[in-house]
């Protein structure tokens, strides 16, 4: 009888440890959702174009673009930023007006010092799981250029331009500039910068990790302002083009 209870929990253990070893453990994301935004699909095609009138877009509530993250205090009349959200099932569109005194663009080279000039960037992390991201693709810091260029960092620790990611187009009114931006999403662990890549098929429910930015640059060498949507706790307020842990948190909404 004893041998046979013996061989009852030999085997009892070696199909539980089997069971374990053929189940992959899910690691948990260290991002905390210190900003969540539901974000409502699009019904009709957004058309990139800079004019705000496609019907989503009188639908949806503006964010404040507010949070310091380099540089010294500025005044309403220096900078004032806003965006708004939309996704369809093909990419995530973002509305951004910017209010600018000084539109300046000081170097023709998409890929040299691209955050001195003045840009929109925009912060992606395709499964909102947070984590580092410096020279690695598990999310994305688009710097999107006045003229349409789209630059981060690549896996050589170099500028890239991603523009087959990025389609935007802005319109100006005086110091007013209203922003239209698509952006097609990438799966961290099957993306591979040296090839063409396949983008996620968005839908209802799924998270997104996302902020955006402004980097101002009045006529410096260097910008004198980068403006955020995250409040960013500590010292060091630059840290979105690294950590993903930083980024809000997007809900897709039908």
């Amino acid at each position: 009888m004893k041998t046979n209870i013996a061989i009852i929990i030999v085997l009892a253990c070696f199909f539980s440890c089997k069971k374990n070893q053929s189940e992959p453990k899910e690691t948990p994301s260290q991002k905390k959702e210190t900003q969540l935004i539901e974000v409502k699909k699009s019904i009709e095609p957004i058309v990139i174009d800079g004019i705000s009138d496609e019907p989503i877009w009188k639908e949806t509530k503006w964010y404040p673009i507010d949070q310091l993250w380099v540089g010294q205090a500025y005044d309403s009349t220096d900078f004032q930023g806003r965006y708004k959200l939309t996704w369809t099932d093909k990419s995530l569109y973002v509305l951004a007006e910017i209010i600018d005194d000084s539109i300046f663009d000081q170097r023709a080279d998409p890929l040299k010092f691209w955050w001195d000039d003045d840009c929109v960037e925009v912060f992606i992390d395709e499964d909102n799981s947070g984590g580092e991201h410096q020279y690695n693709h598990n999310a994305f810091a688009y710097h999107v250029a006045l003229d349409g260029n789209a630059a981060d960092m690549s896996t050589k620790e170099e500028g890239i331009l991603f523009n087959e990611h990025v389609e935007s187009k802005h319109t100006t009114a005086g110091n007013v500039m209203l922003w239209e931006l698509k952006f097609n999403l990438y799966n961290a662990e099957t993306f591979d910068e040296t090839k063409s890549n396949d983008p996620v098929k968005l839908s209802s429910g799924k998270k997104i990790g996302f902020a955006i930015a402004y980097c101002d640059n009045d006529g410096s060498p260097e910008r004198e302002n980068f403006i955020g949507s995250i409040p960013v706790e500590g010292e060091d307020k630059n840290r979105g083009w690294i950590d993903a842990n930083i980024f809000g948190t997007l809900l897709l909404k039908d």
